[in-house]
């Protein structure tokens, strides 16, 4: 008489293991790569829904703890991104962000914008001088900018400064943009100022 051990051999206990583990990761990217293309789709979504109602804030998903506060275009490159509300990694993540601590946005005072320097920010190395930049706020109206300056500066050793009762746009990133470990004090900062009169319609 014969007996049957139900005892599965290493090897095969191995490999189950092994597809199971690959399933749970390339699942696990898969969802990366999803909310990668529909974060943008819901973000510019509660844009227009916001703009529909007078400005009110929409968050793009019930739990986010952020939303689209401003449309920032830089012609010249073809560049259309939605700033969020507040610089902190939650908003970054997306896309830049408004600093809280600075003047809202299309407003006198310092407004600052964040973004990283290796994704959506990437385009502020190649900024010049005389750059025109749009904004459109969530009333609908657009406010037209030209760079005025760019350059770098040390986070320890500098604040930013407004000029009283002057509007000033500046777009701030990590520096230098080639960096392989990020994190550092250093920064690069692009300052704009309003465009007024007839030049607003060019």
């Amino acid at each position: 008489m014969s007996r049957h051990h139900a005892i599965e051999p290493p090897c095969d206990v191995l490999a189950i293991a092994l597809l199971l583990f690959a399933l749970q990761q390339g699942l696990g990217a898969g969802l990366i790569q999803a909310k990668a293309w529909i974060a943008p789709v819901l973000i510019e979504r509660a844009w227009q829904q916001g703009l529909a109602a007078d400005g009110e804030p929409v968050k793009p998903w019930p739990w986010a703890d952020t939303w689209p506060v401003a449309k920032l275009r830089v012609p010249s490159r073809g560049l259309e991104l939605l700033v969020l509300h507040g610089d902190r990694g939650n908003a970054l993540a997306f896309g830049p962000g408004h600093a809280l601590a600075s003047a809202p946005l299309g407003s006198a005072g310092l407004a600052v914008v964040g973004g990283h320097r290796d994704t959506h920010f990437a385009f502020l190395r190649d900024v010049a001088p005389g750059t025109r930049i749009e904004l459109q706020l969530p009333s609908g109206e657009w406010r037209h900018y030209r760079v005025e300056s760019a350059r770098v500066l040390d986070a320890n050793k500098e604040t930013l400064t407004p000029v009283a009762d002057s509007e000033t746009l500046m777009l701030v990133t990590c520096y230098p943009f080639d960096a392989l470990d990020a994190g550092g004090s250093l920064r690069y900062a692009v300052r704009a100022q309003p465009m007024f009169g007839s030049l607003a319609l060019l």
